[in-house]
């Protein structure tokens, strides 16, 4: 088996750390752009490695940056595969030209129509629940069922949640523009923006210890976050977890919002065989399986579990928009969180 090639993308300079030269016959190479952070998903590249023969060369940055950088090597691009965190951002890349649709029989078998382009441009490989969290001392069960429960003044001084430059945030209020228009959705972000109990400031992380710290009372962030203070605190996050509750919003109509990591063949892909044939590993059981466990995301594949901690979360009904409007509603977003002052 030939060593791997892994490049990261600084803000200004490319650092090889590790590898070799690529090999010399084009279909046992892979080469990939992607912006997850999970040293975990060094398994998940291992195991396609092992299954195809096919060795998988990286860059990794930040999303945004890796679309510039596609852009810019435009028909030269040597990248097959962009990968990333958000279907917003999978939705920009698409927008600036840089996939191209795939038909694979398998790909639509094993990915919800919810979870992928309408016509194949790119594909959700696992998702991850936007959740309310909540301190059990100071908040009753079933007293928060839905993000619109937010907005109510009884929660004046005592939520907190990140940044709008946040893309996760963008997305969430996309998905309220497409539930309930425009109009509707600033006058939530702005109800929201009133009932701050500090300026948004830090991660999702951030937002939960804030509970623990009595900062506010409540919060909003992603599930795999609450799950890594579940089963690996750090000393300082020892038995937060279990002063915490949480809810799965909006069980009684739309469902919980929901966001994925996805990817797509790109336009200019030099090994597209290749490249096919990393999505559809991407969506087999044995990549699901990786997926769950090494950074507690769910499955997209129906018959995959999630690992047990976050399946003790519970079961919950998803919002079955295409996530794709995530991405056609983010300048909406984006004008009212500038409008409204949400930092």
């Amino acid at each position: 088996m030939k060593a791997r090639r892994r490049t990261v993308l600084g803000a200004a300079v490319c650092v090889a750390v590790m590898g070799v030269g690529l090999s010399a016959q084009a279909q046992e190479v892979l080469n990939l752009y992607s912006s997850r952070h999970y040293q975990t998903d060094e398994a998940l590249y291992e195991n396609f490695t092992k299954e195809t023969g096919i060795e998988v060369n990286r860059i990794e940055g930040k999303g945004d940056a890796l679309i510039e950088r596609i852009k810019s090597e435009g028909a030269n691009s040597p990248a097959d595969v962009f990968l990333t965190v958000d279907a917003g951002r999978l939705w920009r890349a698409d927008q600036a030209g840089l996939f191209q649709p795939i038909d694979s029989a398998a790909l639509v078998a094993n990915v919800p129509a919810s979870l992928r382009h309408p016509e194949g441009h790119w594909f959700g490989f696992s998702t991850r629940a936007r959740v309310i969290y909540y301190d059990k001392a100071k908040v009753q069960a079933g007293e928060i069922t839905s993000y619109e429960d937010l907005a109510d003044p009884k929660w004046k001084g005592r939520i907190c949640i990140r940044s709008s430059s946040n893309i996760y945030n963008q997305s969430l209020m996309s998905s309220i523009i497409a539930a309930h228009g425009e109009e509707a959705a600033q006058d939530w972000a702005e109800a929201i923006v009133g009932n701050l109990a500090r300026n948004p400031v830090g991660g999702d992380t951030d937002q939960i210890r804030a509970i623990g710290a009595g900062e506010c009372d409540v919060a909003v962030a992603n599930t795999y976050y609450f799950v890594r203070l579940m089963i690996n605190p750090s000393d300082k996050d020892k038995g937060l977890a279990d002063k915490i509750g949480w809810v799965f919003p909006n069980q009684g109509d739309r469902g919980t919002h929901v966001n994925v990591s996805g990817a797509g063949v790109l336009k200019h892909a030099p090994h597209k065989e290749a490249a096919v044939k990393f999505l559809e590993y991407l969506a087999s059981p044995a990549a699901q399986r990786y997926f769950a466990d090494g950074n507690n995301e769910y499955p997209v594949v129906s018959d995959v579990e999630p690992t047990p901690a976050l399946k003790s979360l519970g079961d919950f009904k998803s919002d079955s928009l295409n996530v794709a409007v995530y991405g056609e509603n983010q300048p909406k977003a984006q004008r009212i969180f500038d409008s409204i002052g949400w930092n």
